[in-house]
């Protein structure tokens, strides 16, 4: 009966005392229009959590951008809460600052 009870409080000592972190992963990509609409002349940088594939589907196909993939890179924590993803490596070292 002790031995049983012991067991127990260590499990639950054990299950309580574990931390959960999670992370997500942050793609950085070059876009351009496809189409010819005089707004979309230019090409723009995006920041995102959606891979490659998923981007270019949920933004209308590879008919309609050309996606270039720049860098990627892995944050600590989750994305609810709207909060801002976290800066790529380059910005979070002062590579970019010295430059």
């Amino acid at each position: 009966m002790k031995t049983l009870l012991f067991i127990k409080v260590i499990c639950l000592t054990f299950l309580f005392s574990t931390n959960a972190s999670a992370e997500y992963r942050v793609y950085q990509y070059y876009i351009k229009s496809k189409l010819r609409m005089p707004l979309d002349k230019n090409g723009y940088l995006v920041t995102s959590t959606l891979d490659p594939v998923s981007y270019i589907s949920y933004h209308g196909g590879n008919n309609s951008l050309k996606v270039d993939l720049l860098r990627s890179w892995m944050c600590v924590g989750h994305t609810g809460d709207q909060k801002e993803l976290c800066p790529g490596p380059e910005e979070n070292s002062g590579v970019l600052a010295q430059k």
